[in-house]
């Protein structure tokens, strides 16, 4: 069996491709990210691959679940024909259970075209804004990109931090440099 990656990034290409093309890079990314967490816990998509229900019964079953839980967005909600077809387009090849990796590679590609990129800070305590600020300046320094910084906290790590900024990851914690003295020390 393909691994979700693998068949999610084409599906995720033609709906990049069809939201930039529209001007609404925004709304597919909103809508993709509410489908795909309503996914992801495998329930929704579990009821949609009952042998039951037809296609048609499918799509306004998922139509009506994103709609409700995405308020007034508009790509998945019938009156966006792309976005209709994307979801039949997944509906037909029993693809729906992929829509969360969908989410994240179109954000990817969002991400790309607009010079952006997410950055996870994960510290041992909650760093101030200034410090934040600092981090977000370094790393757009680096990377060469604008900063969505976000905050997490974990008390495990003793000191330090934990960023993560696509497929960079720089481990500056306590724990980890403890960990390398230990190992320095016993080799």
């Amino acid at each position: 069996m393909a691994d979700n990656n693998t068949i999610a990034r084409p599906y995720a290409h033609a709906a990049f491709d069809l939201a930039r093309d529209a001007g609404e890079l925004g709304p597919w990314s909103d809508a993709l990210n509410i489908a795909g967490s309503l996914l992801a816990d495998g329930q929704a998509a579990k009821f949609l691959a009952s042998p039951k229900l037809k296609d048609a019964e499918r799509l306004t079953f998922l139509t009506g679940l994103i709609t409700s839980a995405g308020g007034n967005n508009v790509v998945f909600d019938g009156s966006n024909k792309q976005g209709e077809n994307f979801l039949k387009l997944l509906i037909e090849y029993d693809r729906v259970d992929v829509l969360p990796e969908i989410a994240v590679h179109f954000d990817q590609l969002k991400a790309a075209v607009e010079n952006t990129i997410d950055v996870t800070v994960t510290a041992a305590v909650a760093l101030s804004d200034a410090q934040q600020q600092e981090i977000a300046s370094a790393l757009k320094a680096r990377l060469g990109r604008d900063v969505r910084l976000t905050m997490e906290t974990n008390d495990t790590l003793i000191g330090g931090a934990i960023i993560r900024a696509g497929d960079v990851v720089i481990d500056g914690s306590l724990r980890a440099r403890l960990q390398g003295l230990a190992t320095a020390l016993t080799a």
